[in-house]
């Protein structure tokens, strides 16, 4: 799958899950290409795909960042929602930031939380957490009103 080590691949209840693991600044491209392969079989809408992708995006970076510098993606697909998690060594919880628009930042939890369409939680760990975004099959993603 595009040069991505997949972690494992394990039934969820009536569904699948697949995850990988990443230290680098690279690893965000590799869990991009995972979100992708694991999206091209399952029939969603391009908005839904590429809010898939972004949530992705932000939650590994994060992670790398301010997590402890390595994560852990699970993506799971139910016949109900698709669910991104990702685990990370920093037990504290993300918090929001005031957008800067010129210094750049503070965007990318407002938008993990504006585009989960079944919420966004964090479970605390004994070595970290985990942050769990849940996308809801019937719903797909926000419109623009």
């Amino acid at each position: 799958m595009n040069g991505i080590r997949t972690m494992g691949r394990a039934s969820a209840p009536r569904g699948v899950t697949v995850s990988v693991a990443g230290a680098h600044g690279a690893d965000v491209a590799r869990a991009r290409d995972l979100t992708r392969a694991f999206c091209d079989g399952l029939d969603l809408p391009r908005d839904a795909e590429d809010a898939l992708l972004l949530v992705v995006s932000e939650l590994v970076t994060n992670a790398l960042r301010h997590g402890g510098g390595s994560y852990v993606l699970r993506l799971t697909a139910t016949p109900e929602a698709m669910v991104v998690e990702v685990d990370d060594g920093e037990s504290r919880p993300p918090r929001p930031r005031e957008p800067d628009v010129l210094r750049g930042g503070g965007f990318g939890w407002h938008l993990v939380t504006s585009l989960a369409t079944g919420g966004v939680s964090v479970l605390p760990r004994g070595d970290g957490k985990t942050v769990r975004a849940a996308f809801l099959r019937e719903t797909g993603v926000p419109r623009a009103a």
